[in-house]
């Protein structure tokens, strides 16, 4: 039987410490799916379609191995999803207890919903301080994000076209 996880996230935009946990994930499981999901409390900064590009760019350049599947899921549970591709699992990265105690409740719904599991990693201590939203900020301000992102990332940002 083959172990599906799903590393869900907004990825707005895909940081190192995103990385870090979809490389550890991916080396866990036989296939893994990181999946863009939309979430109602945030203002995005970059359009989904953007988001699973450079996702897909990041894992390329990090030479990430693994069946690893990169989609997005904007309509109905993420559980849904889980069950549509036979993912039992839910791969959460958290950075502190802050991220812990608003992620254990999703969890303990999930898996009422629908057996899935969740797993929550800890990132590399070099990342753990790192948000996708603490780069948006520091990138509107015209600060460097190239140590918190992956390259592709950090060229988006600093191009013309970026938002």
């Amino acid at each position: 039987m083959s172990r599906i996880a799903v590393v869900p996230g907004s990825f707005d935009p895909v940081t190192l410490g995103h990385l870090d946990v979809i490389e550890r994930a991916a080396a866990m499981f036989d296939e893994l799916h990181v999946v863009v999901v939309h979430n109602p409390g945030k203002t995005a900064l970059l359009p989904v379609a953007q988001r699973v590009q450079l996702i897909e760019r990041a894992i390329a350049d990090a030479g990430i191995v693994g069946k690893i599947r990169v989609t997005s899921w904007m309509v109905g549970l993420l559980v849904d999803y889980c069950t549509d591709v036979g993912a039992s699992v839910l791969v959460k990265g958290v950075r502190s207890g802050v991220d812990v105690a608003y992620e254990t409740p999703m969890a303990i719904v999930n898996r009422n919903l629908a057996g899935v599991e969740t797993v929550f990693l800890l990132p590399d201590p070099a990342h753990a301080h790192v948000s996708s939203s603490l780069v948006r900020q520091v990138s509107a301000l015209g600060g460097d994000v190239s140590p918190y992102v992956p390259r592709a990332v950090a060229e988006f940002l600093q191009s013309p076209s970026a938002p």
